[in-house]
Order: structure tokens, then sequence, then C-alpha cells
């Protein structure tokens, strides 16, 4: 399916870079795969990988799928570049956060459009990634852009656009709480004495095998949390603390924050 499509990115940094490398992983031609980008950025690229680097409007012109894996402030601009050289046999997938299937119409006035939301995780092919196909968008191209974000990670169908940014807030934007979360159990470590590299890579373990549980048990995490909290243990103090200090409730408001500001960036 894909393999006989001429594929162009614009925009090849870090989650352009992801999508490249694993459409190369499974065999996509270097031949049916073109970029674009700034010239120092597209040229390290070009060498690294052996695509080809090309501007945005020759890129459009020759790619049956158009992946924008840039800025949602840059959108506009690149749209208007390829304005000329896109038409209905086109599919765009976009990554920018924020930005609309209709903004994206209302300046190409044709194409198929599909908006995709996936993480930083894509780096290592962990990513959590959804997708929401426009209007005019077929059947052929939602397992198109599944099976391109498929190579990075894991996932999921969003059928109501607004639920786009909700999306962005949670697991757009979850990979920097969880950052926290291991830096922050890493200090809790070095704070009762362990070695900082010890506890480093513990405080990453433990919250890589926790995501493992709940993803392969299927159990509820209330469930798991229960299973590790027996009456009076070290797990329900160091819990009882957490509750004190609103870990729950910061981590609610933080993806409601975030999702109002990817509504704002739409606008």
């Amino acid at each position: 399916m894909l393999k006989d499509k001429i594929i162009g990115i614009i925009g090849v940094g870090k989650m352009g870079s992801a999508l490249l490398s694993g459409l190369l992983s499974v065999g996509i031609s270097k031949k049916n795969i073109i970029i674009s980008d700034i010239p120092e950025v597209a040229k390290k690229v070009e060498e690294k990988y052996s695509v080809k680097a090309i501007d945005n409007p020759e890129l459009a012109k020759e790619s049956d799928i158009i992946i924008l894996a840039i800025q949602p402030i840059d959108i506009v601009d690149c749209l208007q570049n390829i304005y000329p050289f896109i038409d209905n046999s086109k599919l765009i997938i976009s990554i920018a956060a924020g930005i609309k299937v209709e903004v994206m119409r209302s300046v190409l006035k044709k194409g198929r459009f599909i908006r995709v939301m996936p993480n930083i995780a894509a780096i290592v092919k962990q990513a959590a990634s959804a997708i929401y196909c426009g209007p005019r968008t077929t059947k052929e191209d939602e397992e198109m852009a599944m099976a391109i974000l498929g190579l990075v990670g894991e996932v999921v169908v969003i059928h109501n656009e607004r639920y786009m940014d909700a999306v962005t807030g949670l697991s757009g934007s979850g990979p920097a709480y969880i950052f926290e979360v291991i830096e922050a159990l890493a200090d809790g470590g070095v704070k009762v004495g362990l070695r900082r590299d010890d506890a480093l890579k513990l405080a990453a373990q433990t919250v890589k095998g926790a995501a493992e549980l709940v993803l392969k048990t299927g159990k509820h995490p209330a469930e798991l949390k229960d299973m590790v909290a027996s009456p009076g243990g070290t797990t329900i103090f160091g819990l009882a603390e957490l509750e004190k200090n609103g870990m729950r409730g910061s981590f609610i408001e933080a993806v409601y924050a975030a999702t109002r500001r990817s509504e704002e960036l739409g606008k």
C-alpha cells in the first residue's frame, strides 16, 4: 500500500526524522521518499538517510502523500507555498498542534486531509498517536496514516476533531509531565542516599514497568495500585503524601491547560 506511493516530508526535525526512519525500517524505498527543510537541516538528513532533499513546492508536486511535520506557526506560510501543486489526488497528513482540517482546506482548497498528534516517544518507536480523518478521506487514507504512525508506536482513531486538542494536552504533551515525574522520583532517591545514576535508572524503569502493566494486563490503574499498597505498608504512606500535595489534581489541570493552549493555537 505505502510502497507504491511517493511520500514527502516537510520538516525533518525530531518528529519528521522519526517518521522517516520508521518508513525506511519497513522497506520503503529511499527513491520513494523526499524531504524538505531549511538547507542546513535538509543537507544533514539527506546525507544521513540518502534521501532526496528538494524545496517545498517541488516536493508537493512530486508526492502522493505529504507529511507536514512543522510548527503551527509555520503552517499557513507552508500551505500557501505549496498551494499551486495541490489537487484532490494528494493526501496531506499534518502533525501541527491545534491546526484544524478546515484551516488547511481553506488555504489549499483541494486535497484530502488527516490531522495527527504523535508525541516525542516516536524517536524510540514508542509514541502514543491519534489521527483524525477529515472529509473526503477514504478508508485507504486512514489505513495509510495508521500504517505510517504505527511505525513509531501505538495509534488510535479519533472520530470527532474537537477531541484532538484533548489528545494534544494528554499524550502530545504527556511525555514532558512524565519526565518531571522520573526526575522527581530520582531526586527522592538521591535524597535518601542513592547514587544519581542508580536512582535515575530505577525511576525510569519503574515508570516503564508500571505503564507496561497497565497496557498488558488490562487492569484499571486503581486496581494495580491496590496490588502494591498493602495495609500499613510503605506504599500507602507514600500515596498519602502525594494526595496531600495535590498530585492527581496537578496532572488533571496540566492536561486541561495544555488542551486549552492547543485550542488557542488553532485560532
